[in-house]
């Protein structure tokens, strides 16, 4: 059993330039994914390998132990483009290249929070759920619970979202719900190319700890991320 953990990172980004490069507590962004995937190969074999169109984020991926072995074309690495289709080109381009894998596992650099572990289980759960064919991070809602969201009209009355009456609710009377937060998706290669998503109708949920749900899109969550990422160093965040 062969993991391709794949980091995707290109080069254009608009909340915040060059954020995957920047650095984060002494190391550059990407470096804190890339160092969770070589942990993650060394339990379950496999190659870290980053998707980038921008030569800058591959010479830095190289430095901190990622394969780069080609470029993403420019036409996938646009505001618009789809992500499925930078993890089958990473997979083509791979298998050009005499590399085959059964899993792929796809770790957003801007998601550094997730831990060794993390993948490791999820890969372990999925790998023992025969019915399964992809499992994706999730994290469980609490103050952003639907039963708590309310809409605005235009004289700016408010009305429930789930369009029930209103009334107190505490949350133990709540059904958990969770929201998909993006720091890991894996799926087995043999149906990924034909379901092209890592989420469907046979697809399991990772709960990972709301801390590690936090992702990099501005300076803002740069760093509430450093900070984070500090805290769990130092022992004081459960990993």
């Amino acid at each position: 059993m062969r993991t391709l953990y794949l980091i995707p990172a290109r080069g254009g980004s608009k909340g915040l330039p060059g954020k995957n490069i920047r650095p984060v507590l002494g190391k550059p962004l990407i470096a804190w994914t890339i160092g969770c995937a070589l942990e993650a190969a060394r339990q379950r074999p496999g190659a870290v390998v980053v998707s980038t169109d921008d030569p800058a984020i591959a010479e830095v991926a190289r430095a901190h132990g990622a394969l780069v072995p080609f470029l993403r074309p420019a036409e996938l690495a646009q505001d618009t483009s789809a992500s499925i289709d930078a993890v089958l080109h990473a997979l083509d381009m791979l298998e050009g290249l005499g590399e085959r894998f059964d899993l792929v596992c796809l770790l957003e650099a801007t998601s550094p929070l997730r831990t060794p572990a993390d993948v490791v289980s999820a890969i372990d759960r999925l790998l023992a759920s025969p019915g399964a064919e992809s499992i994706v991070g999730i994290g469980r809602c609490v103050s952003g619970h639907p039963a708590f969201l309310v809409k605005k009209d235009a004289a700016g009355t408010l009305s429930p979202f789930l369009g029930d009456a209103v009334r107190a609710l505490r949350r133990q009377e709540l059904d958990d719900v969770y929201f998909l937060e993006g720091s890991l998706y894996i799926a087995r290669v043999s149906t990924l190319a034909q379901r092209r998503s890592f989420y469907h109708d046979r697809t399991l949920g990772f709960e990972v700890a709301d801390w590690k749900t936090f992702e990099v899109d501005d300076l803002k969550d740069l760093l509430i991320v450093e900070r984070l990422l500090q805290a769990a160093l130092d022992g004081t965040l459960a990993s």
